[in-house]
């Protein structure tokens, strides 16, 4: 049964207690909380207030909440939860000024907004700052005058690396300064990365708070947003910048490249490295999984911690319910991405909400309305066309090539099967192109797509060997499929060259992967190459992956890229797509001086794009390809679902010496114990048992130590779960552990290396998400959260209750014990759809099952 909520004034009460205000003078200090300046409360004056402040005059109150010296820090106006609390908005100014307060809280129990009244609009918080750290925050004077008066030059990351440097000889001889800038890695700003923090600065003075940059991949976010690191930190307009990525390699990356550009003046931390000394530094990276993961940006972070958030490829990093920890920090916010605007069409063809392109499509219009850019324009945009304009970047050479099977699997009727029933009536199934394997298995098909590649991808323009590739997969079994039929037709074309390692899987699941994608860049994967003395290139030509070696992977010298799968998501598209588009000299790889002078410039010039499942046809529309292949269709076309065709049954057989009893048994004895939140002892002392053998397990405490969570979970399942000794499995954990909701191994494996206190019950589970939601969507409809939140919570829990809103069936509700038609009627009429449509993308409903 869905409960509803305690009534305002007793949230808003636990909300400030929980933060360390105090209504009445404790222990813990005097009370800062009071209804006038100098006036006690006392306990009979706060309860005559009413549950829902319905007996305070216009149903609201002010308290003001004090600071250390008793001086009114903050105005809290407190509004009963039928009413909206931003509608106090202007009276709540006046009275925060009147009492010389800076910041504002708007609560009606079930949305909070806070106002520093210095900067920006109020903002939906998901509780209340404590003392010390809205005192932190008090001290924090931002000044967007500032922040748009102060000169950026090309230098100005230079100026951070080597102050002094336009006075060393080799910057003053024109001759030698090229060599000078490479021996000491100075970073100039290019023209367009200037331009774009410049319109920064001009929106900033505006009165902006929210930024977005469209740039192209390749053209250096990286540099950019360490400029404007610089500029918040040394404007004084941020002390502190939270920088967001989503995988863990570009963590490393972005906090490598901040201490390359600022570490003279700037402090850059890892996340999860520093835990415990975070605070000391001026700039933080994390991925935002870590953050999101079990509510922790909520119970570890203020809302005051960072001033300027920036999220690297926006629309992934806090797309769906992640940009709840985006917007739990108030202040600036900056939005990096390399999907242009263009791919925010919808098509009519796919027109279903619950197709994959569509979600994406979504989601990314959800980034740009969150960086007040709805309309589609960026706050600067530098495209891909811009970057081979300007000489920066080059465009693929396309290859649209299809088979025979792939042209039917992505024509509107699908590739067709007749088969039989077991009563001889004929049926029909059709595969679509997202079924390739996945249900729809055929090696032919994959012989065409590997000789194709191989027949028509470039060579390399120094040895003629086939040109580095990343070819990209639909599943690690895919995966190794194509590697094996890669290092196969590579010993027919190259005989007694390779010795099966012109091509590698690069998956997840494949040991070191991540350290290949890195060889792989540094030309030594494999080893190096023989083909040309002195010449450093990888051994391996073709790496094949599923979801590495994409957002952030830089290797320059690509000649080949191949989509031998179906890409459903914009921005994925963009990205692998981004992998070739930097430019190279091939000249640089040759260590012999007298060769390399020879050679001269060996300029990448184009690369190769083959795409296999028309995936450019639909992200590409008016792209004019260079050139169309037509594969000959396989000679055969085996079908497999997967299975082998086969039932097995096993028998069981009692063995000798067993005895049956036959006579009556009556009970004798019969003692009841009601079992308490902690469990059987013999429940506890098998999760104990689970969590001492995973923390002796070293291999998986070097995986937990690198927050390698998926390779970490593999090791689990595959190393303890299911031994004889005991019978570990996920369900007899769960209830060892006493939760009463399905868990993750991954959240077994936090909890046993101490990342976790506990498991959240299915109550807290629904309240963070709703929170998220909060913080996510904002809703206009403040006096109507109580009704959307019993919305929200009955939907998840109550598997009636969404089959009947799905079909539409709202009579039936009335006799629903746990959600009415009544109850439906109180939501405001757009959240009755959009509340479902948001839990179905973006809330798994797996933990509440």
């Amino acid at each position: 049964m869905v409960q509803k909520e305690a009534t305002a004034r007793i949230k808003i009460n636990r909300l400030l207690e929980q933060a360390g205000w105090r209504f009445f003078d404790e222990a813990a200090g005097p009370a800062n909380i009071v209804l006038e300046p100098n006036v006690k409360l006392t306990r009979d004056r706060l309860d005559a207030l009413g549950d829902d402040l319905e007996k305070a005059a216009n149903g609201f109150v002010d308290f003001l909440l004090l600071d250390g010296r008793g001086k009114p820090l903050i105005v809290l106006e407190a509004k009963s939860e039928d009413k909206n609390p931003l509608s106090a908005k202007e009276q709540a100014r006046k009275y925060a000024r009147s009492q010389n307060a800076r910041f504002v809280i708007l609560s009606n129990g079930n949305i909070h907004y806070l106002w520093d009244l210095e900067q920006g609009n109020p903002t939906v918080i998901s509780k209340f700052p404590s003392p010390t750290e809205i005192g932190n925050h008090y001290a924090f004077t931002p000044d967007a005058e500032r922040l748009a008066g102060e000169q950026v030059g090309l230098d100005y990351i230079v100026l951070t690396q080597m102050p002094g440097y336009a006075q060393e000889a080799g910057w003053k001889v024109e001759a030698e300064r090229p060599a000078f800038i490479e021996k000491n890695k100075l970073r100039f700003l290019r023209r367009y990365q200037q331009r774009a923090i410049e319109r920064v600065q001009e929106d900033a003075k505006k009165g902006s708070t929210r930024f977005l940059f469209e740039m192209a991949t390749g053209t250096g976010k990286t540099l950019t947003s360490a400029a404007l690191i610089k500029l918040f930190l040394k404007t004084g307009n941020a002390k502190r910048i939270l920088f967001l990525v989503d995988r863990l390699e570009l963590e490393v990356q972005a906090d490598k490249a901040f201490k390359a550009y600022l570490r003279n003046d700037f402090t850059s931390v890892i996340y999860k490295e520093q835990r415990d000394d975070w605070r000391k530094a001026d700039i933080v990276v994390t991925t935002v999984q870590s953050l999101l993961f079990n509510d922790k940006y909520r119970r570890l972070f203020a809302p005051t911690d960072f001033d300027l958030v920036i999220s690297d490829e926006a629309h992934r990093s806090i797309g769906g319910n992640a940009r709840a920890v985006f917007e739990y920090f108030i202040g600036y916010k900056l939005g990096l991405t390399a999907t242009p605007k263009d791919y925010l069409k919808q098509s009519a063809e796919r027109s279903s909400e619950r197709d994959p392109r569509e979600a994406e499509r979504r989601m990314m219009l959800d980034t740009y309305r969150t960086f007040g850019c709805a309309s589609g324009e960026p706050t600067y945009r530098y495209s891909l066309i811009d970057g081979v304009r300007d000489g920066f970047l080059i465009n693929p050479y396309v290859i649209d090539a299809r088979t025979g099977v792939t042209t039917q699997l992505l024509s509107d009727e699908g590739y067709v099967v007749s088969t039989t029933d077991e009563d001889g009536n004929e049926l029909e199934e059709a595969f679509a192109g997202r079924d390739f394997e996945k249900r729809f298995f055929a090696e032919p098909t994959n012989r065409a797509f590997c000789k194709t590649l191989l027949q028509h991808g470039l060579r390399d323009p120094i040895t003629g060997e086939f040109g580095k590739t990343i070819a990209f997969a639909v599943s690690q079994n895919h995966a190794a499929k194509l590697v094996q039929i890669l290092n196969e037709m590579a010993d027919q074309l190259w005989p007694g060259r390779y010795r099966s390692d012109f091509a590698m899987q690069v998956t997840s699941h494949v040991a070191d992967a991540q350290k290949m994608t890195v060889n792989f860049a540094n030309n030594n994967l494999g080893g190096h190459s023989d083909f040309v003395e002195n010449y450093r290139t990888a051994r391996a030509r073709v790496c094949v992956t599923v979801g590495m070696m994409t957002t952030g992977y830089d290797c320059p010298d690509l000649l080949n890229l191949a989509l031998m799968r179906p890409v459903f998501s914009p921005s994925d598209f963009v990205q692998i797509k981004g992998r070739g588009t930097r430019k190279h000299n091939f000249a640089e790889e040759m260590f012999d001086p007298e060769k390399k002078a020879a050679l001269g410039a060996v300029e990448k010039a184009t690369f190769r794009f083959f795409d296999f499942f028309a995936n450019c046809e639909y992200f590409e529309e008016r792209f004019a390809y260079d050139e169309e292949l037509a594969l000959p269709a396989p000679s055969t076309m085996p079908l497999n679902t997967g299975g082998d065709g086969q039932s097995r049954q096993q028998t069981g057989q009692s063995g000798p010496g067993t005895f049956e009893h036959f006579d009556p048994d009556d009970v004798v004895s019969q003692v009841e114990t009601q079992i308490g939140a902690d469990g059987m002892r013999i429940d506890r002392e098998l999760f104990r048992r689970f969590e001492d053998a995973a923390r002796a397990d070293t291999t998986l405490a070097d995986l937990v130590a690198q927050q390698n969570w998926e390779a970490a979970t593999r090791r689990v399942i595959e190393e303890l779960f299911d031994k004889p000794n005991e019978f570990f499995n996920l369900e007899k954990l769960r209830k060892a552990a006493g939760v009463d909701r399905r868990i993750s191994v991954r959240e077994l494996v936090e909890k046993a290396f101490g990342f976790i206190p506990g498991f959240k019950s299915k109550a807290e589970l629904i309240e963070d998400e709703f929170q998220k939601f909060l913080a996510d969507q904002q809703p206009e409809e403040a006096d109507r959260i109580r009704e959307m939140r019993y919305f929200f919570e009955a939907y998840i829990r109550d598997a009636h209750v969404r089959a009947k809103i799905e079909e539409g069936d709202f009579a039936s509700l009335n006799v629903n014990p746990t959600f009415t038609t009544r109850d439906l009627k109180e939501v405001p009429a757009t959240w009755r759809r959009r509340i479902p449509e948001y839990i179905k993308d973006y809330v798994s409903l797996n933990p509440f099952l």
